[in-house]
């Protein structure tokens, strides 16, 4: 299969993949994403498949605007639309009681599924000329870092999709914030370009599911996409080392090894000379740091190392969702200073 290279102009020919049944690559502002019709089993089995995806792991329906809702899910809560008032379009998942028309490929078989709507006009342009809900995980191959361009997405993708949308650079860099409104308080599946404390502006109390921290055991069904599984990994272990960055940089310099890669905050790359050492950012610029976070992974697999060791964020705003990625590539091997 050749995948085809398509621009903001063509509209009508990515929206006729979707249509169609096909899986497109899709720009937003937080990840690129593996688009299909999230109303045809078959074409949402192909992004399992293209992946290499977990069966239990459930995707997200985009939509172009709220009014969509109504289409897929019931019993809407009245904060529903509060919430979609403030954040979207943008990088805010809710998870919402479904609709029978959702299939179970999409839930994994849950009574719930998670609504989208991304601050991306070229994307919600195709979703609404196809006339379907676009199911889309992030466009990566399982367990690998996200794409945050098309060019990182077709290292994964080239052969396995029909075509993919050149949107430019994600301007987020880590994928949405996931809520849980089917329970009370509201609960933060996955944190995001949306943080815990602008949804607590809107909620008031807002609870913070174990997975945010830790992995899930066996057994246990993850109720949004990034809970249970090992996620963002380079193929070199991770270990990710928590505390003032002066003393983890120190901490890392003392225990490396010849071979070792670094991922560290700007001003502390001078600390790692003759090692591969990647940046994510000046250490007090959280917002470069998620838009650097999954290229700066995805680097050490061109780099020749044999385990990495990352200095990592706090967790106020959206270090949470950095920290978040971080611990899950590491699998949450995580050491506190």
């Amino acid at each position: 299969m050749e995948t085809k290279r398509l621009t903001p102009h063509n509209v009508e020919e990515a929206a006729k993949i979707i249509a169609d049944g096909g899986l497109l690559g899709i720009p937003t502002e937080t990840v690129y994403g593996l688009g299909a019709n999230g109303l045809d089993p078959q074409a949402v089995k192909a992004i399992f498949e293209a992946k290499g995806r977990p069966q239990d792991n459930p995707l997200i329906l985009h939509v172009p605007d709220e009014s969509w809702l109504e289409r897929y899910c019931e019993d809407i809560p009245a904060v529903a639309y509060e919430l979609t008032a403030r954040f979207w379009p943008g990088p805010l998942t809710m998870i919402l009681k479904r609709r029978d028309n959702v299939p179970d490929a999409v839930s994994a078989g849950l009574d719930t599924v998670g609504m989208r709507c991304p601050d991306c006009a070229v994307t919600r342009e195709i979703i609404a000329k196809a006339d379907v809900p676009v199911a889309a995980p992030s466009g990566n191959a399982s367990g690998r870092p996200s794409p945050t361009t098309a060019e990182a997405m077709l290292e994964d993708m080239e052969g396995k999709i029909l075509g993919i949308v050149d949107g430019g650079s994600c301007t987020v860099g880590v994928e949405s914030t996931i809520i849980d409104l089917t329970v009370e308080p509201s609960r933060l599946l996955r944190p995001g370009g949306v943080t815990l404390e602008e949804l607590e502006e809107v909620l008031g109390e807002v609870a913070v599911d174990d997975a945010v921290r830790r992995l899930l055991a066996p057994g246990e069904q993850p109720k949004a996409p990034g809970m249970k599984y090992r996620h963002y990994a380079p193929k070199a272990p991770v270990t990710v080392v928590r505390g003032d960055p002066n003393m983890t940089a120190g901490y890392i310099v003392a225990r490396m090894g010849e071979k070792s890669g670094v991922l560290c905050f700007d001003e502390f790359q001078g600390y790692f000379r003759g090692h591969s050492v990647v940046t994510m950012g000046p250490v007090n610029d959280q917002a470069q740091q998620a838009r650097e976070i999954f290229e700066a992974l995805r680097a050490f697999d061109r780099l020749e190392v044999t385990d990495v060791w990352a200095q990592s964020p706090d967790d106020e705003g959206i270090g949470l969702a950095v920290t978040n990625r971080l611990n899950k590539a590491a699998g949450f091997h995580i050491i506190e200073l």
